[in-house]
């Protein structure tokens, strides 16, 4: 269905408040900035950021939602004869060696990792997306695998996906706040990536394969 024109102007006006208070606590730290500054240099009232974005926290996560469901994604889209697993050691790969700026593989993204590290409400954020992320992806494996609700083994595999998605993050991170050139970082990650994928047992890599069609 197409876009209508009110849609429109409300997706752009949530964006453009968005990317401002992005700059704004980047250049002054979270906890500095309001969100009466946030809406005076967007030149929206203070109400019209908050029918937008319930709180601060929301402003600067606000692509969250797509982290909550990238995993169970990657899963659910996952080829014939794929593992759920073995498709997001897929996915990773690929954004890893494209160099994505969704993986952090992008300059500056220094400076957004250590506004996080600088403000305990984003740390407490995050840590909350991530249980989401987990949550998310255990209910996926489960119908995806057809279990019941008594299987511990959905728990069980999201728990190792998440680790090997939270290991790579974490490590790009790392290294991008040290100053590192993406390049460089998403070539040590690739061989990263094959160091995790040597740890998984093969019940992990082998869990929720899709039939052939």
């Amino acid at each position: 269905m197409a876009e209508g024109l009110r849609e429109r102007k409300k997706r752009e006006t949530r964006q453009r408040i968005s990317d401002i208070a992005t700059g704004l606590f980047l250049e002054h730290g979270f906890v500095t900035v309001t969100i009466a500054d946030v809406a005076e240099a967007a030149d929206v009232s203070v109400n019209t950021v908050y029918n937008y974005f319930p709180a601060k926290e929301d402003l600067f996560f606000d692509r969250s939602q797509g982290v909550v469901d990238r995993l169970s994604r990657w899963v659910r889209g996952r080829d014939a004869g794929e593992s759920a697993a073995r498709a997001v050691l897929r996915e990773l790969r690929a954004e890893t060696e494209a160099v994505s700026p969704r993986m952090g593989l992008i300059e500056g993204y220094d400076r957004f990792m250590r506004c996080i590290e600088e403000a305990p409400p984003l740390r407490s954020r995050l840590w909350g997306i991530q249980q989401e992320l987990q949550d998310n992806l255990e209910a996926t494996l489960r119908e995806e695998a057809g279990a019941g609700d008594g299987d511990p083994l959905p728990g069980l595999i999201a728990g190792q996906i998440c680790w090997i998605h939270g290991t790579v993050f974490v490590a790009i991170g790392r290294e991008m706040v040290k100053g590192r050139n993406p390049d460089e970082v998403s070539r040590e990650m690739l061989v990263l990536l094959d160091d995790i994928e040597e740890l998984l047992s093969e019940k992990v890599l082998n869990y929720a394969v899709r039939d052939p069609e």
